[in-house]
């Protein structure tokens, strides 16, 4: 597979992006104004509630089996490195750079959480479909692909809704603290609180199961959302035979239900980018992102991460813990190499946390992205074959 081919096929996705979130933009306009703030956030609601759970459950119930599991057991823990890696590089940023508190979760964000599912649904069978692919027949790569993909976003999901979640509540929260009217002192408190509060003297005293409450009730609350149900419920009905027979399947007499569940889903994409084109009106005016933070979270995400993963990859294929398929490898390292998901938009709109600087990160990532992309695709190919 030629490398123009392989640019046309990594940068359809980052077009398609694009092209939607100009249309976003284009509707949120004064003249236009279709997307208002208040349009904005209805929608954002209707993301989180009705079409993330939709897509994740979808994905999820109707990829996972035990000896999948079994077999691909190296794809959670890829991802958790992903995750781990991406947070310390955005801590890095956050401490050199002092963007302000209200951004720190932001920018770990979109330095560790990248786009694991939409955009490799298009380019993984997009490749598969080409000739030359050195991936096996067409129809074989393509049919695999799409279980590791779905897979992939199934997995990504877990990680975005919890870790991603609870970063992205915090700046919420801290900005929301920022914009009342407290007193100076108050004021100075707030802004240097830290993402991990410290522990005063009087906290000290108190007993552990009293200071283990919040903690305890946050989990609960973080593991109660939409997304995350729908998480557990999907693995549920993957993993029992019987009931993943009821819903998915040309026979299967309840296939109504993936029917709707699939057309539920496939909403999701489209509303969320046009809902960041619709902030993006706003970021470029407003946006207290800095060019340098920008810079660094795109040098961290398509070449620290990239390297990184080049290592891990084949540390644990040379130890021969990964499957013999190579497709999945080059999924394990296109992982490494994504744009931030794009839920990290519906957070950001959910708890009024930077959406306009969320917008102008997006913008900025998604542009390299057809580039970055491509040119890793093309030497993670060449390593594994």
């Amino acid at each position: 597979m030629g490398f123009l081919s392989l640019l046309m096929v990594a940068s359809m996705p980052v077009v398609q992006v694009l092209l939607i979130g100009l249309l976003g933009a284009f509707l949120a306009t004064k003249n236009i104004n279709v997307l208002t703030p208040t349009a904005l956030k209805d929608i954002n609601k209707v993301v989180y509630m009705v079409f993330t759970p939709s897509l994740v459950f979808f994905s999820f119930a109707k990829s996972i089996t035990l000896q999948g599991i079994i077999s691909w057991w190296f794809m959670p823990v890829n991802i958790g490195i992903i995750f781990l890696l991406g947070s310390v590089l955005g801590w890095v940023i956050v401490k050199v750079l002092r963007p302000g508190r209200h951004l720190e979760g932001l920018i770990i964000a979109n330095c560790s959480a990248g786009n694991l599912g939409n955009l490799m649904l298009i380019l993984i069978p997009a490749i598969c479909a080409e000739d030359e692919n050195p991936f096996g027949k067409i129809d074989v790569c393509r049919e695999n692909g799409i279980t590791y993909v779905s897979l992939s976003m199934a997995l990504g999901g877990i990680f975005i809704w919890t870790h991603t979640y609870s970063l992205m509540q915090k700046d919420g929260i801290l900005r929301e603290k920022m914009m009342l009217n407290y007193a100076d002192h108050e004021a100075y408190q707030i802004q240097t609180v830290p993402l991990l509060p410290e522990e005063n003297v009087s906290e000290n005293k108190q007993h552990f199961m009293e200071k283990l409450k919040p903690t305890l009730h946050r989990i609960v609350e973080e593991l109660m959302t939409p997304p995350i149900v729908a998480v557990i419920v999907g693995f549920i009905v993957g993993v029992i035979p019987w009931i993943k027979s009821l819903i998915f399947g040309l026979n299967a007499p309840l296939r109504v239900l993936q029917d709707s569940l699939k057309l539920l889903g496939d909403g999701l994409l489209p509303c969320i980018i046009l809902i960041l084109g619709g902030n993006l009106t706003r970021g470029l005016h407003k946006s207290e992102i800095k060019t340098p933070v920008i810079v660094a979270i795109i040098c961290m995400r398509y070449i620290v991460l990239p390297i990184a993963g080049i290592g891990v990859v084949r540390a644990v294929k040379g130890l021969g813990l990964l499957p013999s398929d190579t497709l999945f490898a080059y999924v394990l390292l296109v992982q490494y190499t994504l744009p931030p998901g794009m839920s990290i938009g519906t957070m950001a709109q959910l708890f009024n946390a930077g959406q306009e600087e969320c917008s102008v990160i997006f913008l900025w990532t998604y542009l390299v992205a057809a580039l970055a992309v491509t040119g890793w695709s093309s030497v993670f190919m060449w390593i594994l074959t």
